[in-house]
């Protein structure tokens, strides 16, 4: 029998290259809209094989709050993060709530790095024997912990900080750390999620692993293609994304609407290799958080996958996922829209997949016209996507270094 207090989501502040609110995204996401581009500048990058990205939309960041004393410590990644937080805490009703700065509110967030600018000045010194460039925030802007750190700093948060550097589960284990803070009774509420900013040292890292799609680099919308037979690789994206996640007997009290609950969530390692996916503990991670979420398979009838496109991923991802629920099981990426966000991925995904929930209604895989038969047999969500009554569905996400998660939730 299932123990611990329930934990809800009361608020979501997202920036993602399809858009920063549902209403927007759902029009691009019905409309088979990819975010995906050429990215010009890259073009100045010699050796540098992948054109194409899926660059956040066009956003603001208000003056007044968001000036030169209190970003010196920020990259782009880090005033992303608190952008969404901001945007967060505003709808769950908390901004400036004394909550906030109780310590019974922590952060669990996470990003593959801080920002790329700030290792180029600590490059640029090693290369060229001189500290020019290099100021007292360098590191920050520079380290793992850069997004949650500021966002400590920026509103005042005085919990627990859990930092989730961990590839392209960064922004899930943000999500699911923080779910056993507070199922755990350590904290009342948590910021969670995940950001990420669009560079070409990210794109270099997949090319020189040949993972990164290159024959689409003058069709952009035509890539990512993920479990498809022709699928080329993956197209890097940026985006943050914030939840609220608060105890729900709390969230109540204080009149909180909630948006969908998070029931379960299982998280391992393959302890295999370092690049190269296994099926059978992403299979058992999912089987984890069924566990946690104490249901049948049976319960879920539709997985956000983490589909990223590449050959490996994709066969290990849907060979698991057709394991651990037969070939009924319903499957489409979001990837294929906007792109590998790394470490928002998670917190991006899992947000969509419950607003898809509620919707009644999820996505189907663009660019997916012919299933890879190495892939497992199930159901793929293609064409104009398909109806959905569910009241759960799982969220997954699998990164270099063998660091699987699942999430499930559950529709308010």
């Amino acid at each position: 029998m299932k123990t611990g207090k329930r934990v809800v989501c009361t608020g979501v502040g997202a920036l993602s290259p399809l858009g920063h609110d549902w209403p927007h995204i759902e029009a691009q996401l019905r409309g088979r809209i990819s975010a995906v581009q050429r990215i010009a500048e890259w073009d100045e990058i010699e050796g540098l094989n992948t054109r194409v990205g899926a660059r956040v939309q066009p956003f603001e960041l208000p003056r007044e709050r968001y000036n030169r004393k209190t970003m010196r410590s920020m990259g782009r990644v880090a005033s992303m993060a608190c952008f969404a937080t901001e945007k967060a805490l505003a709808q769950a009703g908390l901004l400036g709530d004394p909550l906030v700065t109780s310590g019974r509110m922590g952060i669990s967030w996470g990003s593959c790095s801080g920002e790329p600018a700030a290792f180029a000045d600590f490059s640029l010194m090693i290369k060229e024997k001189t500290t020019e460039g290099i100021n007292a925030n360098t590191y920050i802007r520079m380290m793992a912990h850069t997004a949650p750190v500021n966002i400590g700093v920026f509103f005042g948060i005085t919990g627990r900080i859990i930092t989730t550097s961990s590839a392209c589960t960064s922004g899930s284990q943000g999500i699911g750390y923080a779910y056993e803070a507070i199922q755990s009774g350590k904290q009342v509420a948590m910021v969670a999620g995940g950001s990420e900013e669009l560079d070409a040292s990210q794109a270099a890292v997949f090319d020189t692993l040949f993972a990164t799609s290159t024959r689409h680099n003058d069709r952009p919308t035509q890539t990512p293609s993920p479990y498809d037979q022709d699928r080329d690789g993956l197209v890097l994206g940026e985006g943050a994304c914030a939840l609220i996640l608060e105890e729900r007997e709390h969230a109540l009290a204080r009149g909180a609407t909630v948006l969908f609950e998070i029931v379960g969530y299982g998280t391992n390692s393959d302890g295999a290799h370092v690049t190269q996916p296994k099926a059978e503990t992403m299979a058992q991670a999912m089987r984890l958080a069924l566990e946690d979420a104490g249901l049948d398979a049976a319960a879920i009838p539709y997985v956000n996958g983490h589909g990223t496109a590449t050959e490996h991923g994709d066969i290990a991802e849907t060979q698991a996922t057709q394991a651990v629920f037969g070939n009924r099981i319903a499957i489409s990426s979001l990837k294929s829209y906007m792109g590998h966000t790394l470490g928002a991925c998670g917190a991006l995904e899992a947000w969509l997949s419950a607003e898809m929930m509620k919707s009644g209604w999820v996505c189907p895989t663009l660019n997916l016209a012919s299933i890879d038969p190495h892939c497992g047999d199930i159901a793929y969500v293609m064409g104009g996507g398909c109806d959905l009554d569910a009241e759960y569905v799982m969220s997954n996400n699998f990164a270099f270094g063998g660091v699987n998660t699942s999430l499930i939730l559950r529709r308010a």
